[in-house]
């Protein structure tokens, strides 16, 4: 009896202890109170004509005041890149935490100003400011002061290329053979189209001539799959490592954003079938003749040709063919002038089923 007593008194003593330090909680909520703005630096130089050739050097450093948000804090920080003062369609050049201070190499700051939108060999002004946050939501955000550089970029491709490969397919097996690209969507850069023949057979996509990855196909029939580097390889493309049942035309889209595809027969009639095509412009010193593709008598090619600032169209037997849109497209007959807007040497390709055409720099 006595042992329960003392039990007893053990269990009032502790649950008086709870109560004590419950009734003595007064921890502080965390609570930040952001300032409205903040400083960043001006450059010493304001001018900064980017060197195509030695891209990894270090181009421009950024550094600003921290903010204060009134508690010990990691701050997120992005570098945002506009055309105008008024950081109407602002980009993202780069991203730091817990550091106010940021270096671009070459490369790095012409990327940035080619997305802001800045064009390639003139100079122009690009507007810079800090945008920073708190946590992985990216909350309470805060603007810095906004300067000014005026930068002379080189050109920048933005764009991705790819190209197949397979037993249904010109190459074959073969991931450097003059492989038939696919034709970007000028107006969704994540669309690709090939329509053309296939074979029976099967096919994969890939990105690098000569590498097998990154390497797209399908394991389910509906869906991509990637094996980017160092995993194991997708199925086959058009249903998971079945052949093609029959040859024909055939017209295959990938939607890299959706990571969907669609493959399906194709009976249109070609729009132009003809005898020879010919690239005729102010981009070209002289008419290039291009080869019609010995599999599929509807793709025709140039490789490796110098092209200049300046236009072109397909001139098929004496017709010109042309659309508005740089680097890829869907040209008509009489459809315009195709613009060059820099010099390179291109791989070009011209689709006569579809009229779909797409030209690649070589060096850019």
């Amino acid at each position: 009896m006595k042992n329960i007593k003392n039990l007893s008194y053990l269990v009032l003593i502790a649950f008086s202890f709870v109560l004590l330090t419950q009734c003595n909680d007064d921890s502080e909520e965390f609570v930040v109170s952001p300032v409205s703005t903040f400083s960043l630096a001006e450059q010493t130089i304001t001018s900064l004509q980017l060197d195509p050739v030695n891209t990894s050097n270090e181009a421009l450093t950024l550094s600003w005041v921290e903010p204060d948000y009134g508690q010990q804090v990691s701050i997120n920080y992005e570098v945002q890149f506009s055309s105008d003062d008024a950081f109407s369609n602002p980009v993202v050049g780069g991203s730091i935490t817990g550091n106010n201070t940021l270096s671009f190499t070459v490369n790095e700051l012409n990327n940035a100003v080619g997305n802001a939108g800045l064009p390639a060999f003139n100079w122009n002004l690009v507007y810079i400011r800090i945008v920073s946050s708190l946590g992985t939501q990216n909350g309470e955000t805060i603007t810095s002061n906004n300067i000014s550089l005026n930068v002379y970029p080189f050109f920048n491709y933005v764009f991705e290329d790819y190209f197949l490969v397979g037993d249904a397919t010109s190459p074959g097996w073969s991931n450097d053979n003059n492989n038939t690209f696919l034709f970007r969507n000028p107006d969704n850069s994540d669309e690709f189209n090939y329509t053309g023949h296939f074979t029976t057979g099967a096919f994969k996509v890939l990105e690098t001539k000569g590498f097998w990855q990154p390497q797209w196909g399908t394991n389910d029939a509906s869906t991509i799959d990637v094996n980017p580097g160092g995993g194991t390889d997708p199925g086959t493309f058009p249903l998971n490592n079945n052949a093609i049942a029959a040859a024909g035309n055939y017209s295959f889209t990938i939607n890299f954003s959706t990571n969907t595809f669609t493959f399906t027969p194709y009976t249109t009639a070609a729009v132009v079938t003809p005898a020879a095509v010919m690239i005729q412009g102010s981009a070209s010193a002289s008419p290039v003749a291009m080869t019609q593709l010995a599999f599929d008598s509807d793709i025709w090619y140039a490789n490796s040709i110098r092209l200049v600032p300046g236009d072109f169209q397909f001139m098929a037997d004496g017709t010109g063919w042309g659309s508005t849109t740089e680097f890829s497209g869907t040209s008509t007959s009489g459809g315009g002038n195709i613009p060059v807007p820099v010099e390179d040497d291109y791989d070009v390709w011209f689709n006569g089923l579809t009229g779909q055409y797409k030209f690649i720099p070589l060096n850019l």
